[in-house]
């Protein structure tokens, strides 16, 4: 499974790739992308099979950048990694597209639960 992680903080991205390593999924893959502009051109070129994004990033939100994805026809399962998980910013998300998200803090058995639906 390919993954495409796409926060500002270099932190946060090793903290979603080692939760995701900790689900146990076998043989995943990560490429990773600072700002919503480079996930765009990752998201189109990596062509990965679950895209993860922070929602609060500067140039591009997260949720900006899901807009962009659905836009180009990209079907791939899209989800929100954000500190903001209030039923408004979850009924943005999916009115956009997001196939769920994830609030922080988190913990590895919320990545397993999506894992199971994405696999």
């Amino acid at each position: 499974m390919k993954v495409l992680i796409v926060d500002d903080s270099r932190v946060m991205r090793m903290i979603v790739r080692r939760a995701l390593r900790q689900t146990g999924a076998d043989k995943m893959e990560f490429k990773e992308a600072e700002n919503g502009t480079l996930g765009l051109e990752a998201a189109q070129t990596y062509k990965p099979d679950l895209i993860l994004a922070d929602w609060n990033m500067p140039g591009m939100s997260g949720i900006e950048f899901l807009a962009k994805v659905r836009e180009l026809g990209m079907t791939t399962p899209f989800g929100l990694v954000t500190s903001e998980g209030s039923a408004v910013m979850r009924a943005i998300a999916i009115r956009e597209g997001a196939d769920f998200l994830i609030q922080k803090p988190f913990q590895t058995a919320d990545f397993s639960a999506i894992l199971h639906h994405v696999q």
